[in-house]
């Protein structure tokens, strides 16, 4: 069964001069990738910053975001220049439809927070000639679009501000995927108002099943679903059941997977989901191990859904909604 995953952070791995072919202790690299039957793997520039007078425990590994944005977009072009025979840059599901074909996986560039726009529309245009055709617009900070997830009631509550509008409209009109996950409520309802294009959750789970604030109520996945997006389901143990030890509880199981799947299929439809893994930016302990086991889940799978289901969920939903969006 072909895969296309909505969202991993493994250029994380390429910033820090590791290779995709033949690394080490990670979910993905090449040949786990091709054991795996990957058509596209959307990879995501994460952004690492700290906002001024936030401390954190995990500094951001440059003081600009915006230089690490620049070192980790070049070191995702070195890897593809190095891999060039067995994975290609993709930037339309025509591409991912001819690399198929010729036996080549697909790369589709994503990146995760958008901060390094810092108010300036002409960015969007320059992610887009760069090859990004999907953005979150938050991760966990404020950022010039807006406001991050929070189990705090009133922060959850807040909406995008005024670029952040402009910009979920200036990605609509050159066709950059909105990606929603990490974004507050209140934004994600602007999201819904705002929008000409189906958007999506690349990687987020069901609310109804475990209280995170990085899920979606059944609300925002009928809201989701009636604007034909769709959800990548996350592999994180956090987002699936509760963790109460996390040297114990920290496992993911198919049948966690299944029953968030299942559950979004009822609230949304089948056409609302897609595989959203978050390798190798989640640290949990999977029943599969990592992307070369994927067809360990897909087989996990086939005792929950029919084959048709399991074809959408694995491919086919991603494929369309990109086409929505991107354009063929």
């Amino acid at each position: 069964m072909r895969i296309i995953d909505l969202h991993c952070d493994t250029i994380m791995h390429f910033y820090e001069g590791k290779h995709l072919n033949g690394m080490e202790n990670t979910h993905i690299n090449l040949e786990k990738l091709k054991k795996g039957e990957w058509m596209c793997q959307c990879f995501a520039i994460y952004v690492p910053w700290n906002p001024p007078g936030k401390p954190s425990r995990h500094p951001a590994p440059e003081a600009d975001p915006k230089v690490y944005f620049e070192k980790a977009y070049a070191a995702y072009l070195r890897e593809m220049e190095l891999n060039k025979d067995e994975i290609l840059p993709a930037y339309s599901v025509a591409d991912m439809d001819r690399n198929y074909a010729a036996g080549k996986i697909s790369s589709m560039l994503t990146v995760e927070d958008s901060v390094t726009l810092d108010g300036r529309l002409e960015e969007i245009d320059r992610w887009y000639d760069l090859g990004v055709r999907m953005a979150s617009l938050t991760w966990n900070h404020e950022n010039s679009l807006g406001y991050p997830q929070s189990m705090n009631p009133e922060e959850h509550a807040k909406g995008l501000k005024p670029f952040g509008i402009e910009a979920v409209r200036r990605m609509n009109e050159l066709g950059i995927a909105v990606d929603v996950s990490h974004l507050s409520e209140g934004g994600f309802w602007d999201v819904v108002n705002t929008t000409s294009k189906p958007f999506i959750a690349s990687h987020s789970c069901a609310r109804a099943l475990m209280d995170s604030s990085r899920d979606l109520t059944d609300e925002q996945l009928r809201a989701l679903g009636n604007k034909g997006g769709v959800v990548g389901v996350n592999y994180l143990a956090g987002f699936l059941h509760p963790v109460t030890d996390w040297k114990k509880d920290n496992y993911t199981s198919i049948d966690d997977i299944a029953r968030h799947l299942r559950h979004m299929i009822n609230v949304a439809g089948i056409d609302a989901v897609a595989l959203g893994s978050d390798y190798d930016g989640m640290g949990s302990r999977l029943e599969w191990g990592d992307a070369g086991g994927q067809q360990l889940l897909v087989q996990g799978l086939e005792k929950s859904f029919h084959p048709d289901e399991i074809e959408k969920i694995c491919y086919k939903n991603a494929q369309r909604v990109f086409k929505d969006i991107i354009g063929e």
